[in-house]
């Protein structure tokens, strides 16, 4: 009765993590983006004042929070929401790109579109349900039937960033089509080479662009949700803090079934998401100290002869060797430095690696002097 999924990929990864421990001076571990920088104070200084959390948390959000996410869309995201009820917090945003097909009750057969490279959990979310997962970046080769479509600006693993005139056409097509369209942007406050993106007229050129903003779909975000996390911008991923946003006859679908399913944020980190979603001083401090992990690390790795592809915002340079992803794992292992192989998010013919910047700058330090001799 076991349900069809892949394998989970990271375990793949094992024996060249013991290889890369085996190292005089210890492994440098890039190959999963999470957080090692503190938690801010203000952040669990409200998780502490909420802690007296008897009553069952609301699962649509307390007003605050609600009020705080709309507050926040037009601050750093240049969206006008509908009102609090085109919001909803969720416990992490993996959760809810597993999950979306089955709460917006597709099924078996249905088609579920989602990038080409790409996070795994796209393709998992359509597994749980036995749909079909398409994977394609040009919007006109979306297949008839397509009910769910999947973008991710930032993307991860590549760092790349969907223009203003590419989302456009994006949900112009998913509407064509009859789809729900989602944009996973939960990367976008640490947007790098605006010049990217910067041609699109987005208004605020460093901006990277929503798929909810004016210049997308207008004040119509029927069909259209974005979907972020607090885990990257605010050091947040062991509260399991996200949201979702957009379309409210959509959020309000969603609500329905995840109040019958007991999906629901905790109180104590409710309250600490409207600390987060209000402070911008920790979120500024934060995206520098990733800038510049990020400009040793690169400097470095096209110093060893690596090719830095797309990774205009993000956590992850996106490099390559010209060789198959795996060799250049092993090869890295040997220098005792763990990455994500390409393969991971775009099939075992990739020639990527994926660097996170999520180490202490004395273990990207490290990574630096070993490149060196690399």
């Amino acid at each position: 009765m076991a349900l069809q999924l892949p394998d989970f990929p990271w375990d793949s990864l094992a024996p060249f993590a013991a290889r890369a421990r085996e190292h005089p001076e210890g492994i440098v571990d890039l190959s999963v983006g999470s957080p090692v920088d503190a938690t801010p104070d203000v952040v669990r200084e409200a998780l502490v004042a909420a802690t007296d959390a008897h009553a069952y948390p609301q699962t649509m959000g307390t007003p605050a929070l609600r009020e705080a996410i709309v507050r926040w869309f037009l601050r750093r995201r240049g969206v006008t929401l509908a009102g609090p009820d085109a919001v909803l917090p969720t416990i992490g945003s993996k959760e809810l790109v597993a999950l979306l097909p089955l709460l917006l009750g597709l099924g078996r057969d249905d088609v579920i579109v989602h990038p080409r490279t790409a996070y795994p959990t796209y393709a998992v979310g359509a597994a749980l349900i036995g749909a079909r997962a398409v994977a394609e970046d040009d919007p006109a080769r979306w297949p008839e039937g397509t009910k769910l479509v999947w973008l991710n600006s930032p993307g991860n693993p590549d760092g790349a960033v969907l223009g203003v005139e590419q989302l456009r056409s994006a949900v112009r097509r998913a509407r064509e089509l009859g789809a729900v369209i989602v944009d996973d942007e939960c990367y976008a406050e640490l947007g790098w080479e605006p010049e990217g993106w910067a041609h699109d007229d987005s208004g605020v050129p460093e901006r990277v662009p929503s798929i909810l903003a004016p210049e997308v779909c207008g004040d119509d975000h029927a069909g259209v949700l974005a979907v972020y996390s607090l885990s990257k911008q605010s050091n947040l991923a062991g509260y399991r803090a996200a949201f979702a946003a957009g379309d409210p006859a959509l959020i309000g679908a969603l609500l329905e079934a995840r109040k019958h399913a007991g999906l629901i944020p905790p109180a104590p980190v409710q309250a600490a998401m409207v600390a987060a979603l209000d402070d911008e001083a920790h979120v500024a401090e934060q995206r520098e100290r990733y800038r510049a992990r990020r400009d040793a690390l690169r400097t470095a790795l096209e110093g060893a002869g690596f090719r830095i592809d797309r990774s205009e915002a993000g956590l992850y340079l996106w490099a390559s060797l010209d060789e198959p992803s795996w060799a250049t794992v092993e090869r890295l292992a040997e220098h005792g430095i763990l990455v994500a192989p390409g393969s991971f998010y775009e099939g075992e013919s990739s020639t990527h690696v994926r660097f996170a910047l999520t180490a202490t700058d004395e273990r990207i330090a490290a990574a630096v002097a070993r490149l060196a001799t690399f």
